[in-house]
């Protein structure tokens, strides 16, 4: 059976600050500079606040005025972030990085070598921590999909495995953005049609969906509804 991790850096950004500035923890702390640019990353304290990444910086210092804002350092997070990719190969060889700070594993042939893939999740976030100093989220899934909604659903520094007998319980009562490739636009479609949640996506006949949203988007919609994703974990370099 098929085992995909998906790892996530908690607040990766922020995090770093965190490590490289501990009089920043407990503190309200956001990666973003200049009053025209965009929020990076934001740590849990400046959550609390609504503040989230992508954001225009100066909305954020209106919610939190008394937060830390700092400017990036991508020297730093890349320097990081190779050394976090490193502990993931040497588990398996099959690891494609999404990004600096996440990426899917597929564990199911080191299994024989380093355990089930809750004790290889649990050898990997303990190391993360140990060698770098902060914390990851870990999804565990027979799909890159159901993975990746698995370690959204346990930040921060959690970890969440979905067994196939329980994927659509867990699936279908998530709202419709929850999926893979829904944006705004595609979620307004959804909820013109009176589509809400991943079950009514599910219920709704193929066809339907074919011809409100497109071949592509109505088959991949369909099949992801349903949970299945059949896509391997294809080992590339993340775009920098």
């Amino acid at each position: 059976m098929t085992v995909i991790l998906h790892v996530d850096m908690d607040a990766f950004y922020a995090s770093v600050a965190e490590l490289d500035h501990p009089e920043y923890k407990g503190k309200a702390l956001v990666v973003g500079a200049g009053a025209r640019g965009v929020v990076l990353s934001a740590n849990y304290e400046a959550r609390k606040f609504g503040i989230r990444a992508a954001m225009p910086v100066g909305r954020a210092k209106r919610m939190a005025p008394h937060a830390i804002f700092i400017a990036p350092e991508h020297h730093r997070y890349s320097e990081i972030s190779e050394r976090v990719m490193a502990i993931f190969h040497s588990y398996t060889p099959l690891v494609e990085p999404i990004s600096l700070d996440e990426a899917f594993l597929d564990v199911t042939g080191s299994q024989k070598l380093f355990g089930t893939g809750r004790e290889i999740a649990a050898k990997i976030r303990k190391q993360v921590e140990k060698e770098e100093g902060i914390t990851c989220s870990v999804g565990l899934a027979q799909s890159k999909f159901i993975a990746k909604l698995a370690s959204q659903h346990c930040k921060p520094n959690g970890m969440l495995e979905i067994k196939s007998d329980r994927i659509l319980e867990f699936l279908h009562p998530l709202p419709v953005r929850a999926i893979w490739g829904v944006g705004p636009k595609t979620a307004e479609s959804l909820e013109r049609l009176g589509l809400h949640t991943v079950s009514d996506i599910a219920h709704t006949p193929r066809a339907t969906l074919i011809r409100a949203l497109g071949e592509s988007t109505g088959a991949s919609l369909y099949e992801l509804a349903w949970g299945r994703d059949y896509r391997d974990v294809t080992p590339e370099e993340p775009d920098k």
